[in-house]
């Protein structure tokens, strides 16, 4: 037992000796435990320096399938685009839903009501066949009465023509009045900073901001109508301010979330209904 103990426990020495006149330079006394224990500590000052270099420093960018920033900032933007689509689709589910229930002679569901449409059923399966064959005769009816209305005469709601209309933005109409694409408005491309006109006399009724639409104004005129400008760069006139036809009221922009590009989102409304105003406007 003390001749093992005398084995593990030897000393060792290690000399540097100059070559040339055998002059010992360097030496210290060690033994094998203690070099196993050097070698350990130097071992794991390895690792953590190369944990450190490549969790800290720009080499870990180099490792096959980390994320560069670029990729990081693209996820955090898709996630952002995920959420946004999906408040969208709430929202479309909510209106789907109250168009059903209100076919079906149900009260409407109420903005509080937003949260509980993912529970409520799209269609009444009891419903369904009737719903579609009434939407289908509808139809029918429709394209009955266009086939044999050979006037070719537009029609035009009453009090709004005669009425001089001057025309809101000089441009190209990118997107046009469609009410079955559930866009009864027109889109007006134009530059950035292009300015705005009011088509008539009337009151700012509204002038600020919205997330969606921008810099957003309202104009109320005679006869009950209101026209409409959004996605502005500037606005010009503010609530409560008196404008005649051909006043500049705001500049073109491309404010908003829902804006693509910049151009004037134009609506006109008459009697709480939308209206197409290139019926009534030259564009």
């Amino acid at each position: 037992m003390a001749r093992q103990k005398e084995k593990h426990g030897k000393k060792l020495r290690f000399s540097i000796i100059n070559d040339d006149s055998h002059k010992e330079l360097f030496s210290f006394r060690t033994s094998k435990i203690n070099i196993i224990l050097i070698s350990i500590l130097v071992l794991l000052a390895i690792m953590a320096g190369t944990y450190l270099l490549t969790s800290r420093t720009f080499i870990r960018q180099t490792i096959p399938g980390y994320p560069s920033p670029e990729t990081r900032r693209m996820a955090v933007e898709n996630a952002i685009k995920i959420d946004s689509l999906e408040r969208a689709m709430e929202m479309w589910a909510f209106q789907v839903a109250n168009i059903q229930r209100i076919v079906t002679g149900n009260k409407p569901l109420t903005p509080d009501s937003l949260g509980l449409v993912k529970e409520i059923p799209l269609i009444d399966e009891s419903l369904s066949d009737l719903y579609f064959r009434n939407d289908s005769l509808l139809r029918e009816e429709v394209l009955r009465r266009e086939q044999y209305n050979i006037s070719g005469i537009r029609q035009e709601i009453e009090q709004i023509e005669g009425l001089h209309f001057f025309t809101p933005v000089s441009g190209i109409i990118t997107e046009g009045y469609n009410k079955a694409t559930g866009h009864p408005y027109i889109d007006i491309a134009a530059q950035t900073g292009t300015i705005v006109h009011s088509v008539l006399d009337g009151t700012v009724i509204y002038a600020g901001w919205s997330d969606d639409t921008g810099y957003t104004l309202q104009i109320q005129h005679s006869y009950d109508i209101i026209s409409v400008y959004k996605h502005n760069e500037q606005l010009l006139k503010s609530t409560g301010d008196k404008v005649k036809a051909g006043t500049p009221v705001a500049m073109v922009g491309n404010t908003g979330k829902l804006s693509t590009g910049s151009h004037l989102h134009f609506e006109l409304w008459h009697k709480g209904e939308a209206v197409d105003p290139t019926l009534y406007i030259k564009f």
